[in-house]
């Protein structure tokens, strides 16, 4: 079982609020508030229309520590958990993920990082891909995940074939 030794990120609105939101024609956009945020020039997420494009995320906290260090499990749990959070801000949810992108420092961890993925992704299987071998912007992160949603406006999702 997945024990953290930081707190996860906090909890966004329930779906219906930020469905509204959204469709009010607020949010296209979610902070990364992260250190090199204004340094790099970039957001966790942008929404164009029915498209979510969710950055690279690694398990750096806004607070500038690197969650779960040493285990690629725990800072894969804790990138998904941003990534869950930053669609949903944006009116979607993981079942309109439809391709990750995983990088690790280490392609070993695959399995560990994989195991995470399969637990929120389960039967929804989008589209994706592990590269293995890079480096990360802190030597503790072992891991970066990003994500393209395409949220339904009929309620169906496209089924992987």
């Amino acid at each position: 079982m997945w024990n953290p030794t930081v707190t996860p990120p906090p909890a966004m609105p329930a779906d219906d609020e930020r469905r509204e939101t959204v469709d009010a024609g607020r949010p296209t956009s979610v902070p990364a508030e992260r250190g090199w945020e204004t340094r790099w020039g970039y957001s966790r997420a942008v929404r164009t229309g029915a498209v979510i494009e969710v950055s690279g995320t690694s398990s750096m906290t806004p607070g500038g520590s690197v969650f779960g260090v040493g285990d690629p499990y725990a800072q894969a749990r804790y990138v998904l958990e941003v990534i869950r959070g930053a669609i949903a801000h944006l009116g979607g949810s993981l079942e309109d993920v439809v391709r990750t992108r995983v990088f690790v420092v280490d392609i070993d961890d695959w399995p560990e990082v994989g195991r995470a993925h399969a637990e929120f992704f389960g039967e929804l299987k989008p589209a994706s891909s592990c590269l293995g071998g890079i480096t990360l912007m802190s030597p503790e992160l072992l891991v970066e995940i990003e994500a393209t949603a395409v949220v339904s406006t009929d309620g169906n999702r496209v089924d992987a074939v």
